[in-house]
């Protein structure tokens, strides 16, 4: 391995082509200079420069690796920087994972605001369901996960809940009723219902099992849908109803599908759904604390603007 100052040495010799010249400009006494290019030529096993009474002149090797040398400077001084950027949070590589974000405009717009302000970081998101988010975000393959809530082990995942938005039932815009101002739950015992898989989020899949047989029946599940805009194509199909996350309704197409809000059942609140941001606490990534700081500077605050409510569709 060749020091970088020996690098510099002959960098300043090359460039004067005069030992005495280049010992002033590096602030050092000529023979030990002189030694240094000896040595530099030892280690690499040929010589640099042609010496005589008449000056110092670079060889065709040494001409060679004057381009070597200045290249690998260049670069380390590259790297350096970079290495300092990323210890900053500015730059580096941040992976998000996500379940249908498409739906959450003010989600959208702290990520685009989040790529504005920190140009060199590497953004990469991934759509995947909340399951396979907890598995990436334990393995070290995630950075941030925003998913439904799942149990996941506190003392190595960090939670926070973004926003909380009502359940509401998405029917076919042929339902008997599509056009009731608020549907009650319990009419449904008997409906085809879509859902999502259980293995794909059993968080979010039992708290809407939880929510039918608190109306008293357990929903009869015809079809499966890993996507949240599947279920909804399914649903304006005829296939059967959904109950979904109130963000999807002002995200889609309503001349096929109809959302309505869900009456209390038996004076509960109204039905909710969290959307939580979650991170590994041993993820020691910069950019994933200036994301967090970001999110700390008013981003929360719009995240609930998102919603509308009482829902009017």
């Amino acid at each position: 391995m060749i020091e970088t100052r020996l690098l510099r040495q002959f960098i300043a010799v090359a460039e004067e082509l005069h030992f005495h010249k280049a010992a002033i400009r590096l602030h050092m006494a000529q023979p030990p200079l002189s030694q240094a290019i000896n040595r530099l030529e030892e280690k690499l096993g040929f010589s640099l420069f042609l010496r005589n009474k008449r000056g110092v002149k670079l060889t065709a090797a040494g001409m060679a690796f004057l381009e070597t040398a200045y290249r690998t400077l260049k670069e380390l001084e590259q790297g350096i920087e970079y290495a300092r950027n990323v210890s900053e949070g500015i730059c580096g590589k941040l992976t998000i994972t996500a379940i249908s974000i498409a739906y959450y405009e003010s989600l959208l717009t702290t990520l685009r605001r989040f790529r504005e302000v920190y140009p060199n970081v590497r953004l990469t998101i991934r759509e995947m369901p909340s399951a396979s988010q907890a598995k990436a975000l334990l393995a070290g393959e995630a950075d941030i996960g925003f998913m439904r809530k799942l149990p996941m082990p506190p003392d190595i995942i960090a939670s926070r809940l973004l926003l909380n938005e009502q359940i509401i039932m998405a029917l076919p815009a042929s339902h008997a009723k599509a056009q009731q101002p608020l549907v009650d739950l319990r009419d449904f015992a008997e409906e085809d219902f879509v859902f999502t898989p259980q293995a794909l989020g059993s968080g979010y899949h039992s708290q809407l099992i939880a929510l039918c047989e608190s109306a008293g029946f357990y929903p009869k599940v015809v079809q499966e849908a890993a996507q949240i805009h599947t279920l909804i194509g399914l649903v304006a199909c005829g296939f059967g109803v959904a109950l979904v996350p109130e963000s999807i309704a002002y995200s889609t197409l309503r001349d096929r599908v109809q959302f309505r809000p869900i009456r209390p059942i038996k004076d509960q609140p109204t039905p909710t759904m969290g959307l939580y941001m979650n991170w590994n606490t041993q993820n020691a990534s910069p950019a994933l604390g200036s994301f967090i700081a970001m999110l700390d500077q008013g981003a929360p605050k719009r995240f609930s603007d998102t919603l509308q409510s009482p829902l009017i569709l």
